[in-house]
């Protein structure tokens, strides 16, 4: 083999490798992106079925059922309401009308089964996006009583 025919196969190879290692790399990234819906736009069918996303706002006052290690609870954005399962132990900051992001699959039957829960870590902490989405449906409640 010549040696222009030896770099050429050398160059061949590394774009292969290199290919393949991206493909890989992203295949993985798709694999682990979780993006955040609130519950209006899981109402409105925005959220995938059957795929893992997150769902965050407000846990709804006097929804909150505890059996053994099962929570039941709905997460709302003052517009609409999502229910929610979660079987395990809740963080200590956790408690009706604060704010709330989990992390689970949406059933065919619309009912959020969540395996893993986030509670806000002080009294004035919520995450951005959770915010956004409450105060953007309280602004679309407030003009629609008007």
């Amino acid at each position: 083999m010549k040696p222009r025919q030896k770099r050429l196969a050398i160059i061949v190879g590394g774009l292969a490798t290199l290919g393949i290692a991206a493909t890989l790399i992203l295949n993985a990234f798709q694999s682990n992106l979780v993006f955040f819906f609130t519950p209006t736009q899981v109402a409105n069918g925005e959220a995938p079925k059957e795929r893992a996303f997150r769902i965050g706002g407000l846990v709804k006052e006097g929804s909150l059922q505890r059996s053994d290690i099962v929570a039941r609870f709905i997460v709302t954005d003052t517009a609409k309401e999502i229910p929610v399962a979660y079987e395990g132990i809740l963080p200590d900051l956790f408690s009706e009308g604060k704010g709330v992001v989990a992390q689970g699959v949406l059933s065919a039957d619309g009912k959020f089964t969540a395996t893993e829960v986030l509670a806000k870590h002080d009294e004035n902490y919520m995450p951005p996006e959770a915010q956004a989405a409450v105060n953007k449906a309280h602004e679309a409640t407030r003009t629609l009583k008007q």
